[in-house]
């Protein structure tokens, strides 16, 4: 069907993953056969705005955030209409807790919408108006961080006609996070302090509340930033009585800099936390904050121990990993501690209150895990530039890395090293020290014209020789044992590639090759490398052997393989002989000889690194017939570089902000919280209440997640069964840790009945309580009288 050949956009329709339907006529075209490589275009589209003054008239949709308020959007348009009709003609603004100025607004809100006829509300909420009205001057940090996310983005939207503009008018409140109790107007008067325009909406005694917390804030990069720096213009822990502790192991990097922005090109290396805080403090002199280098885990449970987390008033999450956040939420459950949860990917951003008794927690629910692509695939038949990065990177690792700490593990060790390989027996073990020998024999490299030619000979390898070998395996024709041509969708039929010294590309591709082999044999790079002319005459002189494919050559098709090594029934006879090989070899190195390893760093732009990946990607797209990519998009695909834009950072900050209001002030029930998803480009934004917790039932008894039970005592095991069978619940195991400390089923353990519980962990489990806790946590498991499970909360038994 050539005359699709022709470049030009067409709208199709029942797209599938591999096939679709063209939505035009296509009988007079020619027999479609198969094959062909189509790709996705986005046509640009063309939006009309009305002028203020016209869309002031007739708003028309309104953008919804919250759907449980959907009568709010049309009040707050003709609220903010009264507010510039008050401000006309009183030149001010109404004043925080003022009856008259509210009633005023109230009643210019009525004549107002008395005009607007047909289109005029049935029902005017005062309550609504009146809070509008008394906060109507006031500048909140985390509405300006909200919505300074969202008009940072149009903006960026307007510039670069990426992504689709907000359409007209977006409202947004957050009435909700008002103290539950009404505020007198003695209440909002300002003290002449930074804080007024926050007292005039919440009062002078949640202010209080504010700069006396307790926080606990875990991590400070693009998310801590912008934390820090809210919390600092809120007052958050700025009394003498207030404590923000911040920790994060991490360091700053010069990638860091385009969105965390308490950091400066000086601070790179520096702890970020500690200069993030430092940053925070030149913001609001009164901050009380400590700022830590531990990685919140396990490991520093003496420094964040029991004390430090029953002092808490709430935890902020600023993490960029699922495991981290799960550790601290279930730390949070243990505690029974407030934690707000949020995070970033691009224009994307989601808030989740965790709150005890009222909300699930963070682990309750969890996201289906990445599709990754199978292994075959990436290393046999890419089809797209994501395969050729993933194998990219995979290679950099192994040729660089990995086989470089292979030699030096052997040299370091020989006989420990040869156990290992006996021991394991397997076909990793013999893939492993096969690599070994090539890198100090066949490959070894002492000069850098051994290097040029080592990187000529991969060259012809990956990108000729190896393509060879899979077209002669499974030839343009061949068929599937079902009678289905091999090379159909997704698969593409590659061709190899002939090198050319005038080619850029692969004289790029040899030279960052070349030297990062030079780095790791400790061979210095002469002047002349970097020089084009003289490198195509070092390459040129690179004598390649002859390549025929071979017959029987067996390639991983099946997309469920793990791995790529075939076993064989020999193995540990082939072990025996490269491991005497190996010996062989080591003898004629010289004393002291060892590899250089080389780890992956993207960001250091002349290191060669992202040279090499790019070209090793670029080349297999070049045999895939797969569009190739620049140096900055192959560092985004295999440096693993998470999108991220200071404009959703913010806008999630500041709504967990606007919660942290309801967690501080107390008494708010679930249905004031929000948890949010919201995706700038598009732009979408999802408010909705947080899922109460699972309850379970016993009797007259229930229990969530967030329920512990404690013992006060000293107390045997027998006790503690005694105890829960008062509950009606027949206890037949109880563990500590990994280690079962009682189990009915095994006789032996009555012996440990009348042993305390303490004791018998430190005999069993070999679990010492450290001096800083007072109690000792174990797992029981229990079923009711009908002998049917009952999952029971954890049980503390209190024993100093």
């Amino acid at each position: 069907m050539t005359e699709l050949n022709d470049g030009k956009p067409r709208k199709i329709k029942s797209a599938r993953p591999y096939s679709f339907t063209l939505e035009e006529d296509t009988t007079s075209y020619g027999t479609y056969i198969r094959g062909g490589i189509v790709t996705q275009v986005k046509p640009p589209k063309v939006l009309k705005f009305k002028t203020l003054k016209e869309a002031i008239k007739e708003p028309g949709e309104f953008l919804m955030s919250d759907f449980s308020k959907f009568d709010r959007p049309p009040l707050l348009h003709l609220a903010f209409q009264a507010l510039d009709k008050f401000r006309t003609e009183l030149l001010r603004f109404p004043i925080a807790g003022s009856a008259e100025d509210a009633q005023k607004l109230i009643d210019f809100a009525i004549s107002i919408n008395e005009s607007l006829g047909e289109s005029k509300l049935e029902e005017i909420d005062k309550k609504l108006l009146q809070h509008f009205a008394s906060g109507s001057r006031a500048i909140l940090n985390p509405m300006a961080a909200m919505f300074g996310g969202i008009v940072g983005q149009e903006v960026v939207k307007a510039c670069s006609g990426k992504f689709h503009p907000l359409y007209q008018f977006f409202y947004f409140d957050s009435v909700e996070s008002l103290p539950i109790e009404p505020l007198e107007a003695s209440d909002l008067k300002p003290e002449n302090s930074r804080y007024d325009a926050q007292i005039s909406v919440f009062g002078t005694k949640l202010q209080k509340k504010l700069e006396q917390s307790k926080i606990f804030m875990v991590g400070s990069g693009a998310l801590g930033c912008e934390f820090l720096k809210n919390l600092a213009l809120m007052g958050i822990s700025c009394s003498e009585n207030g404590k923000l502790t911040v920790t994060d192991d991490d360091v700053i990097e010069k990638s860091n800099l385009s969105r965390q922005f308490l950091f400066r090109d000086w601070n790179i290396g520096q702890p970020k936390s500690t200069v993030a805080a430092t940053a925070a403090m030149a913001i609001n002199p009164k901050l009380h904050v400590e700022a830590l280098q531990n990685r919140a885990s396990p490991e520093t449970e003496n420094v964040f121990n029991d004390a430090f987390w029953e002092s808490l008033d709430a935890v902020v999450n600023a993490l960029d990993n699922v495991t981290a956040r799960m550790y601290i939420d279930s730390r949070c459950v243990y505690f029974q501690k407030p934690l707000l949860e949020s995070g970033t990917l691009g224009a994307k951003c989601n808030t989740q209150m965790v709150i005890p008794h009222l909300t699930e927690n963070y682990g309750a629910s969890r996201d289906p895990p990445e599709k990754q692509a199978p292994m075959c695939t990436v290393h046999s038949f890419p089809h797209n530039i994501d395969h050729c990065l993933t194998w990219a990177r995979s290679e950099f690792e192994g040729l660089l890395e990995k086989t470089p700490t292979e030699v030096n593990a052997f040299l370091s060790n020989p006989s420990g090293y040869a156990t290992a390989a006996r021991t394991a027996g397997d076909a990793q073990a013999r893939d492993q020290l096969e690599r070994v020998i090539e890198c100090l024999n066949r490959d070894k490299c002492d000069t850098f014209q051994d290097c040029i030619t080592w990187a000529r000979l991969k060259f012809e390898d990956y990108f000729a020789n190896r393509v060879k070998q899979l077209t002669f395996t499974f030839p343009e024709d061949a068929m599937t044992s079902s009678g289905a041509p091999f090379w159909s969708a997704p698969k593409r039929f590659p061709r190899p590639l002939e090198f050319s010294s005038s080619d850029p590309s692969h004289l790029n591709f040899l030279l960052a090759a070349s030297i990062l082999r030079a780095e790791t044999f400790g061979i210095p790079i002469p002047d002349w490398a970097k020089n084009p002319k003289k490198l195509a005459e070092a390459v040129d002189k690179v004598i390649l052997p002859d390549f025929q494919p071979k017959q029987g050559v067996k390639i991983e098709t099946d997309e469920k393989a793990t791995s790529l090594s075939s076993a064989s029934v020999d193995d540990a006879a082939v072990i025996e002989e490269l491991i005497a090989k190996l010996e062989a070899i080591s003898k004629t190195l010289p004393p002291g000889f060892h590899m250089n390893p080389i780890q992956f760093e993207k960001d250091d732009d002349t290191n060669f690194h992202m040279d090499l990946i790019a070209g090793f990607a670029n080349m297999r797209a070049r045999n895939y017939s797969i569009p190739e990519v620049d140096k900055l998009k192959a560092k985004f695909i295999a440096g693993r570089i998470i999108p991220a834009i200071a404009t959703s950072t913010a806008m999630a900050t500041g709504l967990v902000c606007l919660e942290l209001y309801k967690v501080l002030a107390g008494g708010h029930k679930v249905e004031d919280y929000r948890n949010t998803f919201a995706n700038l480009a598009i732009p979408l934004f999802s408010m909705a209440e947080p899922v109460p917790p699972k309850t379970i039932k016993h009797q007259d008894m229930a229990w969530t997640v967030w329920d512990r039970w404690t013992i006060t005592g000293n107390i045997t095991l027998r006790e503690l069964l005694e105890w829960l069978k008062e509950k009606g619940l027949n206890a037949y195991s109880i563990s500590c840790g990994t280690s079962l400390l009682y189990n009915s089923m095994f006789p032996r353990h009555k012996e440990r009945l009348d042993k305390k519980v303490v004791d018998v962990a430190r005999e069993v489990a070999k679990v010492e309580v450290p001096s800083y806790r007072r109690h000792l946590d174990v797992v029981v498991a229990c079923e009711d009288d009908d002998d049917i499970d009952v999952d029971i909360p954890l049980v503390s038994i209190y024993f100093r």
